[in-house]
């Protein structure tokens, strides 16, 4: 295993999901559900699905797309992601 690749993916999703929507979501079921543990190996599961996912779709996108327009793109996607969420906030904050 490349522990270098390794350390650099967990610290990367470790910094990116510290306070995400999911760490908020498993907030919520834990206070309602009263279940912690359960919580914990239900969203576990799911993140480790989700990211075995993004590693196979990656692993055949890789294969007909060059990274370097992957990134790119995804660069593009996250800012347009993100100008259109300040206008849906900006709009809303106007418009009341």
């Amino acid at each position: 295993m490349n522990w270098q690749v390794f350390l650099l993916a967990f610290s990367t999703l470790f910094i990116a999901e510290m306070g995400d929507k999911t760490q908020l979501a498993v907030f919520s079921l834990v206070a309602d559900s009263k279940a912690p543990v359960a919580v914990f190996f239900g969203a576990s599961t799911a993140l480790i699905v989700v990211t075995l996912i993004g590693v196979l779709f990656g692993g055949l996108v890789t294969k007909v797309i060059p990274v370097h327009f992957l990134k790119l793109g995804s660069g593009i996607l996250f800012m347009g992601i993100g100008f259109y969420t300040l206008w849906e906030a900006f709009t809303t904050i106007m418009t009341k």
